[in-house]
């Protein structure tokens, strides 16, 4: 009876509990029409074009958009799958409500492969799924680390099954599709994968009952050294997108430059922005409780860590220190990776075994018992403020799209959105909202990124520079410094009023009026306003200090 006991799983080690984990995930999304992430509208706005460039003709004036093979595909692909279904706004809502919960059962999974149970303490990486990259809007970045720690997990299952070959198999086209989902998180995949086989490799090689192979690796150096090179044998079936990112690199049209190395003050931000989203005090206080249970962890007797996954941690920390901010031209690299390397080693704690001493297991159990229910209802909290975070978000949302209730199918919309030189910790979630005037009602928006190479859409409206694309809907109360905004004045005096239709104020900071004078107001919420544009010579504003109008057909570069 007593084996029974201590063989039947916890509460928190069964699969309802799993299953139960990643339903808890998707509560935060399901109120929100369009979840409330940075970068997401604007994404939608490239999905419209990509989808319907050919059914509205204007599109081929403002927009090229060309199908070629990158490693930042995931989402695009999905919606041309799902859209004839559901429509865009609800395929790009259900892909993102996925998101989560992949996460979610692939930390889960991992933990139950390499400790053969679900530690308790595992449970507190679970609100990681709703990390800083996830709330920025990294669609394609974060829809592969969702998909790249259950391939971790059936990778860890296949080679403690011994079906070797079979994984060669079954990785080579996983692989190369998690690569052209987003190329980060196969190549996170790689990074685990490869730590993975070389503590496998090492303990083989330990127990191996051969003379000759023991006499080979007589020595811990020499059997890491072999362990290094069969390893990286094994994760052989996972090589093939480095042919794929070759030629896509190689391009005659790829852009983009790689910058920004070893920025220690930046490195250490992210590290404490990893559950980064509307309160300060509360994101930052759970940041520095996941911290503790590390520390602790550490000191704990009762506690150690996996030699599997912390090889992994402390290889993803390397890639961490490593990667400099700017990769490619996409910003933000080093930041996507923090939050999975603090959840990697928060799944790699387990309790220390106590064999043969019933009393000490028993307590164990006990302390293990609390620190499930204490994880689980750190879980519960964070997802609860995440649900209200996004309630009020969403409501922000749908006060300011009422704007294109006035909009036409097919305007030209310029937009200027309202940011601080020192961004506000909760971010408006507004910097791509334009985005979706372009999803919505087919009209042109500054907002869309041009970087050939990076992804499948370019804008080509000439007569809108140099407030043609990303980042010119952005504009700030003064000049901020190492920024390309532009101040609100700046911004409302020099846009080309001959290549618009519209003018959308989102959340601006105070203006001079006299630069709005020649347009005409025909929606206000606030201090956010839409305005029609008249198509007529205006005399430019000469006095000393103003910003001049420029003259029609003329576009300034400011």
């Amino acid at each position: 009876m007593t084996s029974a006991r201590a063989t039947k799983p916890e509460w928190w080690q069964t699969r309802r509990f799993v299953v139960a984990m990643a339903v808890l995930s998707t509560v935060p999304l399901l109120w929100p029409d369009i979840p409330p992430l940075v970068d997401l509208p604007g994404h939608m706005g490239r999905y419209r074009v990509q989808l319907d460039l050919h059914t509205y003709p204007w599109l081929t004036d403002w927009y090229d958009f060309h199908w070629q093979l990158i490693g930042n595909l995931g989402i695009d692909l999905l919606v041309e799958i799902l859209n004839p279904i559901f429509g865009l706004e609800l395929s790009v809502k259900l892909i993102v409500l996925s998101i989560p919960p992949l996460i979610v059962i692939g930390l889960l999974w991992i933990a139950r492969e390499v400790h053969g149970r679900i530690p308790a303490t595992a449970l507190f990486a679970l609100p990681l799924a709703y990390c800083f990259p996830f709330q920025f809007g990294f669609g394609n970045f974060m829809l592969s680390m969702a998909l790249a720690l259950p391939l971790f997990a059936l990778w860890l299952r296949l080679g403690r099954l011994g079906k070797l070959r079979f994984r060669a198999i079954i990785f080579v086209p996983l692989s190369c599709a998690l690569w052209v989902c987003h190329t980060f998180g196969w190549g996170v995949l790689g990074v685990l994968a490869f730590s993975a086989e070389m503590v496998r490799e090492h303990d083989r090689a330990k127990q191996t009952s051969e003379h000759r192979f023991n006499r080979i690796t007589r020595g811990g150096i020499k059997r890491w050294a072999i362990a290094w090179f069969r390893g990286g044998l094994h994760c052989l079936p996972l090589a093939l997108p480095i042919l794929l990112m070759v030629l896509w690199r190689s391009g005659q049209h790829v852009t983009g430059e790689t910058a920004d190395f070893f920025n220690w003050r930046a490195k250490f931000a992210w590290m404490t922005m990893i559950l980064r989203d509307r309160w300060m005090a509360f994101d930052i206080g759970s940041t520095a409780l996941l911290a503790l249970v590390l520390a602790i962890s550490f000191r704990d007797r009762n506690i150690e860590y996996s030699r599997n996954l912390g090889l992994s941690a402390l290889f993803l920390l390397a890639v961490f220190i490593l990667l400099p901010r700017i990769v490619f031209g996409s910003a933000y690299a080093d930041m996507r990776l923090a939050p999975f390397l603090v959840a990697i080693a928060l799944i790699a704690v387990r309790p220390r075994p106590f064999p043969g001493d019933a009393d000490q297991t028993a307590r164990r159990r006990r302390t293990m018992a609390r620190i499930a229910a204490f994880a689980l209802a750190f879980v519960i909290v964070r997802t609860a403020g995440t649900t209200i975070s996004y309630v009020m978000f969403s409501q922000r949302y749908d006060r300011e799209l009422k704007a294109l209730d006035h909009v036409p199918i097919g305007a030209r919309l310029i937009s200027f959105v309202g940011q601080n030189c020192v961004s506000d910790w909760k971010m408006t979630r507004l910097e791509h909202m334009p985005g979706l005037a372009l999803e919505r009602r087919m009209a042109y928006t500054n907002d869309q990124w041009s970087m050939a190479g990076a992804q499948l859409l370019t804008t080509k409206y000439a007569p809108a520079r140099p407030f043609g694309h990303d980042p010119s809907q952005i504009t700030t109360l003064t000049q901020c410094p190492r920024e390309y905004w532009r101040p609100i004045d700046r911004s409302l005096a020099r846009f080309p009023r001959a290549a618009f239709d519209y003018v959308w104020l989102i959340s601006p900071p105070p203006y001079n009026p006299k630069y709005t004078e020649d347009l005409t107001p025909i929606w206000r919420d606030g201090a956010s306003v839409l305005f029609k544009v008249d198509h007529i010579d205006v005399a430019p504003v000469t006095k000393k200090g103003d910003f001049p109008l420029p003259p029609r057909g003329k576009n300034p570069f400011y």
